[in-house]
């Protein structure tokens, strides 16, 4: 991982909570993993949305922080399109479409195999003067 976005990481204490691991990362990349546990399962024996929401943004996240500059989310959209259980392992893929001065954009699919249980589209704002450690 990026310096940047391991510092990130590193203090992301929600994310480590929950068991996403890195997979892969360069710049404006990454890629996550996490297995659904029986704490992530909702009433309807499916995962909750807002943990493959969690996933999908700390794949954003380590992506739009791997330039250097503490990188914080300016926006977000999440689209659910499947189902996953316990047990099951997702990969969240994120990937970089346009950064513009401060401002970026990034693509993210949520995978359970082959099949894509969500896509998430996040905008991304650095802060000026700051890196990832200091932002917090």
């Amino acid at each position: 991982m990026t310096p940047a976005a391991g510092a990130m990481s590193a203090a992301d204490e929600a994310s480590r909570g929950l068991g996403v691991e890195p997979l892969e990362h360069g710049e404006g990349t990454a890629t996550l993993r996490m297995t659904v546990t029986p704490a992530m399962v909702n009433g309807h024996g499916i995962v909750h949305g807002g943990c493959v929401f969690l996933l999908a943004d700390s794949a954003f996240a380590c992506a739009c922080n791997s330039h250097g500059p503490a990188t914080v989310a300016a926006g977000a959209r999440h689209h659910l399109r499947g189902s996953a259980h316990e047990g099951d392992v997702l990969v969240a893929r994120a990937g970089e479409r346009t950064r513009y001065g401060r401002s970026g954009l990034y693509d993210v699919t949520v995978l359970r195999g082959e099949k894509v249980i969500a896509e998430f589209r996040g905008r991304s704002r650095s802060i000026r003067g700051t890196t990832s450690k200091e932002s917090g």
